[in-house]
């Protein structure tokens, strides 16, 4: 309990970062035609026009990957006062933001990728938290 009380803000950073992700993920298992649907037309003015389900699916991968890293990463973090997991899901979370980012900056949704940055703060300060 005490590693709880000591890492806190990491353990909050991380129940954020789950939330986050496997919310998303669970969302395009979900609805995995509507969301399609969406990116392919959100995309249609773009170099990536042709590769949007096999991008979901990389995307698809990383949110799972985040969001499982993180949730080890809770548990080991209070259980056994290592960070290793926690560094990894906030490393993955980090890259699954940036391809975000990507993607929207090339859709020209400039909207968009300012909402990803606000995203983008807490796993990057997680990951600076975890590594010092």
């Amino acid at each position: 309990m005490e590693t709880l009380l000591l890492k806190a803000t990491e353990v909050i950073l991380l129940l954020f970062l789950i939330i986050t992700f496997l919310q998303s993920a669970f969302d395009k298992l979900t609805d995995w035609h509507g969301n399609l649907s969406w990116l392919k037309g959100h995309f249609s003015k773009s170099p990536f026009k042709n590769s949007v389900p096999m991008l979901l699916g990389t995307l698809l991968l990383f949110e799972l990957l985040s969001g499982i890293f993180c949730l080890i990463g809770v548990v080991q973090l209070v259980m056994e006062g290592s960070s290793v997991w926690a560094l990894y899901g906030g490393i993955l979370s980090c890259i699954s933001l940036l391809m975000l980012l990507f993607g929207q900056r090339i859709a020209k949704d400039y909207d968009g990728a300012r909402t990803i940055v606000i995203y983008f703060m807490p796993a990057i300060f997680l990951v600076y938290l975890l590594q010092h």
